[in-house]
Parts: structure tokens; C-alpha cells; sequence
């Protein structure tokens, strides 16, 4: 968890303290909390990315700190490379790279607003940002996530990775198909952790008004982020990074509340913009990609199958009645029956799965639970779900399970109908 220690006199003081790099053509900032261990790596790799492929321009490396105790702030200021062992010609301006803590609710987004201030305050034509805890980053990173906006004049520049099967699972079965059956967009990391903006974007995000003080300021940060790049008419592309390897995390054991902020923003923002979403139909659209998409290995993801399969019967037995008040009695007779199910036979199918989603998102729209009850109760389904599709990929390669979850995207299109019709 991201936490706060800066007060608004501390963050006053902080952007007073910009006046001595006066301006800023690039800033990358990076949100950190506890990330002493990864930090070194990944300012070394931003550093030796900007002096590379930008070397004329004015940068600043931004990192907004959460109140670490493990001394990261200490380890951004002292991190360095000899930049002779690494470049073969000697490369021009050095980046400034300022550390600060931030004031707000803890959470990333919270981190990202003091970023997003920067790059205002500097008049930055380009921001990337990227996580604290990456283990895979290169300089090239830096190149891919800025380029499309510096040269090709695009506002919001998505990561494209290799993952492991097991990575990424809430993005899988849900933020990536919801994502790309509303709006009709093909962004597949629509919460990757990296992203390219322009100053005009970063500038949109920070004239949004009511949504610093909600789930938006902690988890939801990207999700919201590049909703906002969808509905906002910028220009969007992708750009293929290779692996994305950082510290995993294990779906049946390490959720809880990101999974709460996570659906909470992305089932806010749908009602928000269902006037958009709602008229969108037909074919998905391909963003343009850049970057050479190549072979890479991944790091295996530990899970417990059993212990999601278990959390997903006591969710079972704790919320039958309120999900009574709500799911229609197939549904529910299909979750029940799927919770008697043993572990070799268990499995959630994908017309199933979606018609849960979207029943959840008709009950958060019509007011059917209290929001915070809501969200908690599809915990354990999107664990059931999680669950399924582990042991249906568990023989297949990381690509052979990417067509697993693309047939799950087209699911999500089919049913949309059934969405609209009872929004």
C-alpha cells in the first residue's frame, strides 16, 4: 500500500522547489513505497533511457514517495551508472531527478496526482510512468513509452508485455473484456503499471474535479486513466516492452482491497459513460502498436488453486441470499452447482462468467447493494473464475492460454447486448 506523509505546506514548498529546474521537456515519474530492494534498478534504467534516446532534451525523474521506512528516497538520490561502461558515444544533458513525498489518500494515484503537478508546473510536453518494483525494465522502455508522444503526437501510449499465464488475472478475466467490449478498443493492458502521456492529457487528468478523494487516488488509478483517454477523444497506441517481471502476486492470497478499488473504479466509470459505451457496437478496433515484438522467458507465478477454490464455496455459503436479490436463478443455480463441483472437475464457464460481471454491474447500477458489500461479494466469484482458468491453461503454453482469455474477450462482446437492453 501507498502512504502519505507530505501535509499542503510540504507540497507547496515542493513545487515552489521546481523554480530551480525552471522547465521540463520529459518528466518520468515513479510511485514508490518500500521499494528499496527494486528502485535502484529501475532509476538506473530510466537514467541511462533518457540520457540515450533523449539526449538534447531537458528531463526530470520525478519519484513521489509514499513514507518509506526501507530508505527508497535515499536510494533514488544515490542511485548511479557509469555511463562510459554503457554508452559508446557521451551522451548530452543529465536528467534532474527530484524525490518528494505526496500529500493525499494513500495509494498510487494519490503518488501519480503530485507527478501529474510536475509535469504541469514544468510545462513537460511528455510523461511516463512506471512501477517502483520492476525487475525487467531497460532503457528502451523509456524510448517506447515516449517516442509515440514526442514524435508521432499521440496522447496515451499503453504497455503491450509477455506475461505469465497466471500474471495478470484480474486484467484477464475482467478490466481487459470489459474494456475492450465497451469502448471497442484493443488496449490489452488497460492497468499495465507503464504508460506514455502528453502534458495535454496529464493536464485533462488533473482538471477532472471530484475524483482525487475516491478509489481513483489508491488502486484505480489506471484503470481510470486510460477510460479517460478512451471517452476523451486522445490518441491512443500501444507500445510491446517484452516481459513484465516484478514482485507477484498470488490471486488467491494477496487481493483484498485492490480488487475492491479496482472493479469499484472500473464499475464507476461505466456508469459514468454509459452514454458512450452504449452506442458503441460491431467490430473491435486495433490500436496501432509499436515496438519488435520477440521471444522472451518468464519467471513462473506460484498459485493456490485450492485455496481460491475454497474461498469461492465460503463466498458461496455467505452470499447466496444477496446475490439472490439480484442474479437471476440460472445464474446462481450454476454457481451453486459449480461449488459442489471437486477440484478436478471444477470449472466456471465463459458465458457464465460474463453474465455474473454484467448482473454485478446492472446490480451496482441500479442500486441492488451497498456498494462496498457489492464489491466484496464478487470477490470470491472472480475467484471461482480465477481458479477455472488456471486449471483450463494448466497444460497449455502462455500463448495457447492468450487465445483462452481472447475467447473470453469475445464472450464479453456477445453479451453486451443483454447489458444495454437492461441498463
Amino acid at each position: 500500500m501507498y502512504r502519505s506523509t507530505g501535509s499542503e505546506a510540504e507540497i507547496e514548498e515542493f513545487l515552489g522547489s521546481l523554480e530551480t529546474v525552471e522547465t521540463a521537456d520529459i518528466v518520468v515519474g515513479i510511485a514508490s513505497y518500500n521499494n528499496a530492494s527494486t528502485i535502484n534498478h529501475v532509476i538506473r534504467a530510466v537514467d541511462a533511457g533518457l540520457a540515450k534516446y533523449f539526449p538534447t532534451n531537458r528531463c526530470v525523474i520525478m519519484n513521489s514517495d509514499g513514507g518509506s521506512t526501507d530508505g527508497t528516497p535515499d536510494v533514488v538520490k544515490r542511485a548511479t551508472f557509469d555511463r562510459k561502461t554503457i554508452f559508446l558515444s557521451t551522451p548530452g544533458l543529465s536528467p534532474s531527478r527530484i524525490t518528494a513525498p505526496y500529500h493525499g489518500i494513500p495509494g498510487k494515484g494519490s503518488a501519480f496526482k503530485l507527478i501529474f503537478e510536475s509535469v504541469r508546473a514544468l510545462g513537460a510536453k511528455a510523461c511516463c510512468v512506471v512501477d517502483a518494483d520492476l525487475r525487467s525494465i531497460t532503457p528502451e522502455w523509456i524510448e517506447l513509452l515516449l517516442v509515440p508522444v514526442l514524435k508521432e503526437g499521440y496522447d496515451f501510449v499503453a504497455p503491450l508485455y509477455s506475461r505469465h499465464k497466471y500474471d495478470g488475472s484480474i486484467t484477464n478475466s475482467i478490466i481487459y473484456p470489459m474494456t475492450r467490449a465497451l469502448y471497442g478498443k484493443n488496449i490489452r493492458q488497460p492497468i499495465g503499471g507503464e504508460f506514455g502521456l502528453s502534458g495535454k492529457l496529464v493536464s485533462h487528468y488533473l482538471g477532472s474535479k471530484g475524483v482525487w478523494d475516491t478509489d481513483v487516488a489508491r488502486f484505480g488509478i489506471d484503470i481510470w486513466m486510460t477510460t479517460e483517454a478512451l471517452v476523451g477523444g486522445f490518441k491512443l497506441c500501444q507500445s510491446y516492452l517484452g516481459a513484465k517481471i516484478h514482485d507477484p502476486k498470488d490471486p488467491g492470497a494477496q487481493l483484498g482491497e485492490m480488487f475492491v478499488q479496482v472493479i469499484g473504479s472500473l464499475f464507476s466509470l461505466t456508469e459514468k459513460y454509459h452514454e458512450q459505451w452504449k452506442g458503441i457496437g460491431g467490430e473491435v478496433e486495433e490500436v496501432p502498436t509499436f515496438g519488435f515484438k520477440y521471444y522472451t522467458g518468464l519467471e513462473p507465478v506460484k498459485v493456490d488453486v485450492e485455496r481460491m477454490i475454497e474461498s469461492f464455496r465460503a463466498g458461496v455459503e455467505c452470499f447466496r441470499d444477496e446475490w439472490g436479490r439480484f442474479l437471476v436463478k440460472d445464474v446462481l443455480s450454476e454457481i451453486e452447482a459449480v461449488a459442489r463441483k471437486d477440484t478436478r472437475n471444477f470449472y466456471l464457464s465463459n458465458d457464465v462468467w460474463v453474465r455474473i460481471v454484467y448482473e454485478f454491474l446492472l446490480a451496482f447500477h441500479h442500486g441492488k447493494l451497498e456498494r462496498e458489500e457489492l464489491f466484496r461479494s464478487m470477490l470470491p466469484l472472480y475467484l471461482g473464475r480465477t481458479a477455472s482458468f488456471f486449471l483450463d491453461v494448466s497444460d497449455l503454453s502462455n500463448d495457447e492460454a492468450e487465445s483462452v482469455i481472447e475467447e473470453g474477450c469475445r464472450e464479453f462482446e456477445r453479451q453486451k447486448r443483454y447489458l444495454v437492453e437492461l441498463w
